[in-house]
């Protein structure tokens, strides 16, 4: 039997066998690969998708029905290019982009950026805390109940967490992303229309429909995604060979938090707006609207979407906050220090979690005027980011043979050019409403 099974003939057989093998085994290898790089760019991309996030693109649907979602092409494009500058640097240089910045620009502009970014992720985190209350709300918790707990086990998942354990929680929680997509589908929206409006680009000189447009963009690319990205990618310890697959993490996270968005535009559109129901001031509001026309179903799958991107973002937004001052201060940082190495670090994720969770559970707290405020500190903040990361992608001496080349410079500059120019106009659009 022996002698039998070890055969010329069936060395033969088996020796061709060899290249398909091989290929089988190169292919296994790249995808097991691909998931132990997996984390940041999926991570930050789906952060972005937080509370205020949600509300927006529901407000987009409800009001504009599918006649925006060409708008999310060059967001995907977009949104690539910066967080590709990012990982790359992280990967390359090995420095949070914080650290950058202050080594080549000084400390004056540090202080304002991080002062900038402070403020307006304090914001944005206890935007997060109220979204948390407005989820459970809906689920029929109170939130006196909810926001202490999420904050606790947030707090307890990143301090007494690793690294590995803390991602791959943010990336399950992901998941939950995936109830807007049943809730698009129970709204049973024109599939034909929707294919037509991502390819066929609709535009209006009204006022409402340029800042929406400038709106959707703005929630999409914001600082802390760039911070976040960067900080992550330097403490996975990701070094020049991991590039082409920090690269796809990149990829796929854009284009799965972008098609999240586009699916929550969709549910609203197909819902919301063939009913005329155009007032959304919140995702919450937006949930309660679905019930009688989408069925309760769909409603809670919403509320549910919320509680989770709430969760996700309320844990990278402070992350991302004291990665990047402990970076600009130079002080001890990472996701596996302890309270001892890492005082400071720690200090600054718990103080943050503290102050929104307290100010979220204030009766009446002025959420839009608060969202307000720090949409334009972020879009003063979003130019000079992104000048930053294109200039310092283009530094030979910290990116070497890595920095970025003429076709990618004219995307990088382009897109700095016209987010920041939609950033100041929706800024002085907001201050103009206020008055």
């Amino acid at each position: 039997m022996i002698i039998t099974r070890f055969s010329p003939k069936n060395i033969v057989r088996a020796t061709r066998n060899f290249p398909s093998l091989i290929r089988r085994s190169l292919s296994e290898y790249r995808f097991f690969a691909y998931l132990a790089i997996l984390g940041p760019g999926i991570i930050a991309a789906n952060a972005g998708n937080d509370a205020s996030g949600i509300a927006t693109y529901s407000t987009v649907g409800a009001a504009f029905g599918y006649s925006l979602l060409w708008v999310f092409i060059p967001m995907v494009l977009s949104l690539i290019v910066v967080q590709e500058m990012c990982a790359r640097m992280g990967v390359v240089t090995g420095q949070g982009l914080a650290d950058l910045i202050r080594e080549q620009f000084g400390v004056r502009w540090t202080a304002f950026v991080m002062l900038a970014l402070l403020t307006a992720n304090t914001g944005v985190i206890i935007s997060e805390f109220v979204g948390i209350a407005q989820a459970s709300e809906l689920l029929g918790v109170s939130r006196y109940i909810a926001i202490p707990l999420a904050g606790g086990l947030i707090w307890w998942l990143v301090v007494k967490g690793s690294q590995k354990r803390v991602e791959r929680v943010f990336l399950a929680m992901s998941l939950v992303f995936f109830t807007y997509v049943i809730s698009a589908f129970l709204s049973k929206p024109e599939w034909t229309e929707v294919g037509e409006s991502f390819v066929e680009p609709v535009f209006s000189l009204d006022t409402v429909f340029l800042f929406t447009v400038m709106a959707l963009i703005g929630t999409t690319i914001t600082p802390f995604m760039q911070v976040f990205v960067q900080s992550s990618v330097v403490e996975k310890g990701m070094d020049k060979d991991d590039l082409p697959l920090v690269r796809a993490d990149v990829i796929v996270g854009t284009v799965f938090a972008c098609l999240i968005a586009a699916f929550i535009v969709i549910s609203t559109a197909a819902t919301l707006h063939v009913q005329g129901i155009t007032n959304i001031d919140s995702a919450a509001t937006a949930a309660e609207s679905l019930a009688p026309i989408a069925g309760t179903y769909a409603k809670y799958l919403f509320a549910v979407g919320l509680f989770g991107a709430a969760m996700l973002a309320m844990g990278v937004l402070p992350l991302a906050t004291a990665y990047s001052i402990s970076e600009a201060l130079g002080f001890e940082k990472g996701l596996s220090r302890s309270f001892r190495e890492a005082p400071i670090f720690l200090g600054i994720f718990t103080l943050l979690l503290l102050v929104g969770g307290i100010v979220a559970m204030i009766p009446g707290i002025p959420q839009i005027k608060l969202l307000l405020f720090t949409q334009c500190v972020n879009g003063l903040l979003l130019p000079i980011v992104l000048t930053a990361i294109v200039s310092l992608a283009n530094n030979r001496e910290i990116m070497g043979e890595y920095k970025n080349n003429a076709a990618h410079n004219i995307f990088a500059w382009t897109i700095t050019g016209i987010v920041s120019i939609l950033s100041l106009l929706l800024i002085g659009k907001t201050i103009a409403d206020m008055f």
